[in-house]
């Protein structure tokens, strides 16, 4: 009873920050890449901050990489941005779980923290325009069929 009622006044109200806006633009440099947001321009993103050490994040990664094997052919791009500090674990987890997606680490949290995430993982997903058009906070079957449709409208 109190998740459900949690849920509805989650969802009353204004919409999430950043809904119906720009996505802000960022870069993060680790140490294999940099990678800035708007480089995806003209994509539908889906833009993951996810941990190793956050049993809901390692939940739902399968199901990020198998709807990015599904859908990148249709300009669906997943990005998932790491907050580990600990390199090796997050190196570690990459290799052992055969993750393909453009992945990167972002240990001070600095892209994170322009979209007010805090809760792990948190996902908006950017049209191909760059604005923000949902968030979702934790873990999701991105498999589901109202979510492919979805990104697929985009």
């Amino acid at each position: 009873m109190l998740l459900t009622v949690c849920l509805i006044a989650c969802y009353s109200g204004s919409p999430p920050p950043h809904i119906g806006s720009p996505a802000p633009d960022f870069t993060v440099q680790d140490a294999d890449r940099s990678l800035t947001l708007s480089q995806f321009r003209g994509k539908t993103v889906v833009l993951n901050f996810w941990a190793t050490w956050c049993p809901p994040c390692l939940e739902e990664m399968p199901s990020l990489v198998q709807m990015q094997q599904k859908l990148g052919s249709n300009g669906v791009e997943v990005i998932a941005v790491s907050i580990d500090d600990d390199e090796r674990a997050y190196r570690k987890f990459l290799k052992e779980h055969n993750v393909t997606l453009t992945t990167i680490r972002d240990p001070q949290k600095k892209s994170a923290n322009l979209y007010g995430s805090s809760k792990w993982p948190e996902t908006y997903i950017i049209d191909r325009d760059g604005v923000v058009r949902r968030k979702f906070i934790g873990p999701q079957d991105w498999l589901a069929p109202e979510i492919i449709d979805y990104l697929k409208k985009l």
